[in-house]
């Protein structure tokens, strides 16, 4: 019925476009308007409204039913076929074998490998450069050593017959105060007042053998020679200062300073064995290797073992010490061959299997069901398998729960879902849970949380993964928590920041820190249950970076659908709405060029709406993307709108007919909506279309069919003058009403005060309100002062004042040097 009354109407306007020049009367009706005053508008109360709630609920219902459906048929998988007979429960008769047979027992089997592949012992190799590095620095050492023994040379400096060699390294060693007490008791030519050696604060034994030693040498001795051991003996106390000055500050861990002097006091000879026999140990040490995490005491006894022959007694503690402290273990797993050990190991298990007789029994009734019992049930197909239907209604009511529990946080924090919003949600959700079922342990939880959050909230898409996680935990038997912990939190930091993100490479970026959260989290988790720590790095370390590299496959592989998934279910995103406010697509470039007054028109009213949604905390990439095409209608006749005549004749004067002309101002509304839909905009774009003009009335053209009426006698109904609608459903087209109707107005101020501005724009936006445009939009009346406030201060910082040059600097004065 609806469509005849369509049919009617439109025979109608045809018959009045066609016979207009005949009667002038016919301009004045609208049989559209009239008809549907008295019929259609009571059609519409009566049987459209039931009827489009109608469909609203059934199409929720089978969004619902569907997504109950589909995710315990996903969920359930294991209960579709499950045996009733399984391990630990009773068998309820005695079975016998039918027949003679022997099976595989395959999960006895891969327990087994799994054993010996977690527990095989990693295979060590050498460091190379870490050995080089570590003989390098000995050798470093010794040669340091070399030099500083250099300055104290040579040694013994006299002959030990005169002067004994304990004597001479004391008297090199000695305070200047002992030395010189000394002197003053061997020659009078020496000899001052309080330098006697019995004067002497640290007078010893060993003192007063070397002042006996020096004065036997200077009773068999002329003065000349003695005056010489005296010179020599000075340039030697002055060389040992220099070198004890130069010995190493820096505090070792295993040594000390007294250790260290006593190498200047080595013979040649001790001295050379005891290099020797250093470098001998440490190149053994290191030929056999240091494995990590050695105990400090069993290297000690390593050291011990090796230099213990051959090393002088008086440097043994030295060497050993000094050993101690540059050997570090220089092993490392050798992964490859750790690898091909553990799964030759693996592989040389044998697969279990389980045989029987013909006759014999396999469980009594009453016993307990062993896995070999199974195995031999599940073989003779007497495990009794069936649908398991209290496991399915189990399945049902946990996805009915999960199902209710998202609503209801959805309800909370994104109340604005359509239909499809939640098919694309339940279809997401069902990825995750499948994998599982084709038992593929890498999580599609990151590209879960990706797109939801990129395409909704973040704060969803946390919700999203974790529900989601918790459905695979209840459908995967036996369940790899490893995998699935790591899948969950990468899944959860996508979610986190994909929302706020403004471009696809930083996308990318995303997936790649998604990917390195999934591989520590993977290892660390592993290491927390591990008895070795070293299986870790030898086993686990490429099931780890398998995982973050599947981190990053699931990231690319939601970045690489995320368009298509925009366009088929109508979605916006700030990265879609990014790319649509591209000046250089076709259709913009279009309305610039074909109607350029348009173009700047909303260029401006961009700037204006813009300001203030981000004042008003509001989309404002939605109002940029939806401002840019409010008005693409314009460009089915450029010419009916002034900004684009360019000064010219204006059209609506030739026509000379409000009637017609409001209709051709309202058709850009909706040939504007004909140009979306071609270019296949978003709705949410496509809403800016009508709700920017709302049902405003087209004021200027009804002020003259009302003039025009008065002198014919004939009745204007405000409705011909209307915009259909609908009313602004959004603080976002909201806000471009008012900053479109607000455009034209503060173009037109020339010279006004800033209270003079904001009085104007005051007007128009209460006209707004009262016309009830505001009404379904969201804005509040206390918020409409604040709009106008930016508005006024954007266009300040349009028509700002310039310098005016004065006429004489604007004219070209001929060049001197040309002439």
């Amino acid at each position: 019925m609806m469509k005849s009354w369509h049919s009617l109407i439109h025979k109608f306007e045809g018959w009045r476009r066609k016979y207009q020049h005949y009667s002038s009367w016919l301009w004045s009706l609208d049989f559209r308007r009239l008809i549907s005053s008295l019929f259609i508008d009571k059609l519409s109360l009566s049987r459209y409204r039931p009827k489009k709630n109608a469909i609203k609920l059934r199409n929720c219902l089978f969004v619902l039913i569907f997504s109950i459906i589909s995710l315990t048929s996903v969920v359930g998988y294991r209960f579709y076929n499950q045996p009733q007979l399984t391990v630990g429960k009773i068998a309820p008769v005695t079975i016998k074998a039918p027949h003679t047979a022997q099976f595989e027992d395959t999960k006895t089997t891969l327990e087994k490998r799994q054993e010996v592949q977690t527990g095989i012992i990693p295979i060590l190799k050498r460091n190379e450069s870490l050995t080089q590095e570590i003989t390098d620095n000995l050798d470093l050492y010794l040669e340091s050593i070399d030099r500083l023994r250099n300055l104290t040379e040579p040694f013994p400096f006299f002959d030990p017959q005169a002067l004994s060699i304990s004597s001479q390294k004391y008297i090199r060693l000695c305070p200047e105060s002992e030395f010189q007490a000394i002197l003053a008791s061997v020659d009078e030519n020496y000899r001052e007042k309080n330098l006697a050696l019995e004067n002497s604060p640290n007078f010893n034994v060993q003192l007063q053998r070397v002042a006996t030693e020096l004065k036997a040498y200077r009773a068999l001795t002329s003065a000349s020679d003695f005056n010489t051991l005296i010179a020599q003996i000075t340039l030697t106390r002055h060389r040992y200062a220099q070198a004890l000055r130069k010995l190493p500050r820096k505090k070792a861990t295993h040594f000390n300073e007294q250790e260290m002097m006593l190498l200047l006091d080595l013979t040649e000879k001790d001295w050379q064995t005891t290099k020797s026999t250093m470098s001998v140990a440490v190149n053994r040490i290191l030929a056999q290797g240091i494995a990590e995490g050695i105990p400090s005491n069993v290297l000690e006894q390593a050291v011990i073992a090796q230099i213990s022959p051959d090393i002088p007694t008086t440097t043994a503690s030295f060497a050993c010490n000094l050993l101690l402290e540059i050997l570090k273990p220089n092993l490392e797993v050798d992964r490859d061959a750790t690898r091909n050990i553990a799964e030759k190991a693996a592989m040389a298990i044998n697969s279990v299997i389980v045989e029987i007789n013909q006759g014999e029994v396999i469980v009594e009734k009453g016993a307990r069901i062993s896995q070999a019992d199974f195995v031999l049930l599940d073989g003779f197909k007497l495990s009794q398998r069936a649908f398991n239907w209290s496991g399915l209604r189990l399945s049902a009511t946990f996805v009915c729960a999960i199902i209710g529990l998202f609503l209801l946080i959805q309800r909370q924090i994104h109340t604005h879902l359509r239909h499809r919003d939640y098919l694309l949600l339940c279809l997401l959700s069902l990825t995750a849970p499948l994998l599982s079922v084709f038992e593929i342990p890498h999580s599609s939880l990151p590209a879960i949380g990706l797109l939801v959050s990129s395409f909704y909230s973040p704060v969803l898409g946390v919700c999203e993964v974790l529900l989601v996680t918790a459905l695979v935990i209840f459908s995967t038997q036996p369940l790899n928590s490893a995998y699935l912990f790591a899948a969950c939190v990468g899944g959860l930091i996508a979610a986190g920041f994909a929302g706020k993100l403004r471009s696809r490479e930083a996308m990318a970026k995303l997936g790649i820190m998604v990917g390195l959260a999934q591989l520590l989290v993977y290892l660390s988790s592993n290491l927390m249950v591990s008895a070795s720590p070293t299986t870790i790095w030898s086993a686990i370390l490429p099931d780890a970076l398998n995982c973050g590299l599947f981190g990053v496959v699931w990231s690319v592989i939601a970045i690489g659908i995320s368009p298509y998934l925009e366009r088929f279910f109508d979605l916006i995103t700030p990265i879609r709405l990014a790319e649509l406010s591209n000046p250089n697509l076709p259709l913009l470039k279009r309305l610039a060029t074909e109607t350029p007054g348009t173009f700047q028109h909303t260029m401006f009213v961009a700037s204006l709406a813009e300001t203030a949604a981000r004042e008003l905390n509001c989309n404002v990439e939605l109002v940029r993307a939806g401002t840019l095409y409010h008005d693409i209608g314009k460009m089915h006749d450029p010419l009916s709108f002034i900004e684009n005549q360019m000064g010219g004749v204006n059209k609506h004067d030739r026509i000379n007919d409000p009637w017609i002309s409001a209709e051709i101002i309202k058709k850009h509304v909706s040939e504007g909506l004909v140009m979306a839909r071609k270019y296949r905009l978003p709705k949410a774009i496509r809403d800016f279309i009508p709700e920017h003009q709302g049902t405003l009335l087209i004021a200027y053209f009804y002020h003259q069919a009302q003039q025009q009426a008065q002198l014919e006698g004939k009745t204007v109904l405000e409705s011909d003058f209307r915009y259909v609608g609908p009313i602004p459903q959004s603080r976002e087209s909201g806000i471009l009403m008012l900053a479109d109707g607000s455009e034209a107005a503060l173009r037109s101020l020339k010279d006004v005060t800033h209270k003079q501005a904001i009085t104007t724009i005051q007007k128009i936006f209460k006209s707004r309100w009262h016309d009830g445009q505001l009404s379904d939009s969201g804005i509040s009346y206390d918020e409409l002062p604040i709009i106008a406030e930016i508005f006024v201060r954007v266009w300040q910082q349009f028509n700002h004042k310039r310098i005016i040059y004065p006429k004489a600097a604007l004219e070209i004065k001929p060049n001197p040097r040309q002439d």
